[in-house]
């Protein structure tokens, strides 16, 4: 795999950005009380993150509606202390200072909680666009969102490489649907997220890709 790329797409959260604990666990014990539901502490991590497929087992579980849960969830969300809780990875920062091509991002995290990350935390110029995945544009693995990022960034069907960089398989999966290597960000242990994901290169930190840069 060559690292020497046209355009570089990065998935968010869990790649460039994470969230401080306490924030997640406070979210899903507002939902599950809506829901009158008591979710332990496992559980909640379970909900926020669904590695795995823990999220659909543990609402299963629990006897809970997956759509019920999203619309309490979205309802429950503040955009503002969202931001607030989110932090930048270093090794985000630099290896993405060591970059001088086009650089975009595709997310599930919806427009109206990306915008205020961005703002927060002073990035929202490092992409050249955000494509904020939704029903209409589709949902990684489909490389709808994608093909739309490299679109909006005039690197499509014209003999540009790229790469997309993801912490999620769906990541991976979106990546070589619309053509482009995938790269597997694995901040955690498959003990811990009860997977293993191929890609083209598995890194733990982005900083492991720097030194092929060429720079």
């Amino acid at each position: 795999m060559t690292t020497n790329y046209d355009f570089w797409l990065f998935d968010l959260d869990g790649t460039l950005v994470d969230i401080e604990p306490a924030y997640p666990r406070k979210v899903m014990g507002a939902v599950g009380d809506c829901l009158g539901v008591e979710f332990t502490d496992r559980e909640r991590d379970a909900l926020w993150y669904g590695f795995g497929g823990t999220r659909s087992r543990t609402l299963a579980e629990r006897g809970v509606d997956q759509q019920e849960f999203w619309r309490l969830f979205h309802e429950e969300e503040d955009p503002v202390a969202r931001a607030e809780a989110t932090y930048l990875y270093d090794d985000a920062e630099a290896f993405l200072a060591t970059l001088d091509t086009p650089v975009g991002l595709v997310t599930h995290c919806q427009q109206y909680l990306t915008e205020p990350v961005l703002d927060h935390l002073d990035i929202a110029d490092w992409f050249e666009t955000v494509v904020c995945c939704d029903d209409d544009i589709g949902w990684k693995p489909d490389p709808k969102p994608v093909e739309l990022a490299m679109r909006e960034m005039g690197v499509w069907h014209n003999g540009h490489s790229g790469v997309l960089a993801g912490d999620n398989p769906s990541d991976i999966g979106a990546a070589w649907n619309a053509g482009l290597d995938g790269v597997h960000v694995g901040r955690r242990s498959p003990a811990e997220t009860g997977r293993c994901v191929r890609g083209d290169r598995r890194v733990a930190t982005l900083l492991d890709l720097a030194s092929s840069q060429g720079r």
